[in-house]
């Protein structure tokens, strides 16, 4: 075993706990921090992978972007202490069934459609700035036009989602 293995599969195992505990706390705070150490764990794989670009993304758009708004929106209602509300098992099962759901129809996705053939050598020029945005904005199949614009209303969403966690509701008395 070399050390980008064991380096592997560290990350791996921090991702994947705290993941867990972002799911499982009770605490808000502590389940956004959980959450931002697991996203920057995932862009370690990806510099693992030497996906430099990749992991420049994760950085920005899931650390920079959501988790950072969505610490901002607990900060901005005071509710950082708060402990999120205890969850029934009706609760639990369908949260459940939905993500059985989800890894189930995420896995026939992937067996049933062909996967293109990835080149493995290192290609003899690195790509450029301009090749990689010209990349990011095509149309053809190879191209990341639809991903890019997916991002974009995940970010809308996010944005909005915020501002409905810090808007204050008056209390009905």
């Amino acid at each position: 075993m070399n050390g980008t293995i064991i380096l592997f599969y560290i990350l791996s195992v921090i991702v994947i706990v705290f993941a867990a505990i972002s799911v499982f706390t009770q605490k808000i705070f502590r389940a956004a921090i959980c959450l931002l150490t697991s996203l920057v764990g995932i862009a370690g794989i990806y510099l693992l992978w030497d996906m430099d670009f990749i992991a420049a993304l994760q950085i920005i758009i899931y650390v920079g972007g959501i988790v950072v708004l969505i610490i901002f929106s607990i900060f901005l209602t005071h509710r950082a202490s708060e402990k999120l509300p205890e969850q029934t098992l009706i609760r639990r099962i369908r949260s459940f069934i939905i993500a059985l759901i989800g890894f189930v129809f995420t896995s026939w996705v992937l067996l049933s459609s062909q996967l293109l053939s990835v080149n493995t050598t290192p290609s003899s020029t690195p790509l450029s700035i301009k090749e990689i945005g010209l990349q990011i904005l095509t149309f053809d199949k190879c191209g990341y036009l639809l991903p890019f614009e997916a991002v974009s209303f995940l970010l809308l969403a996010v944005l909005v989602g915020g501002i409905t966690i810090a808007i204050k509701h008056k209390n009905k008395n």
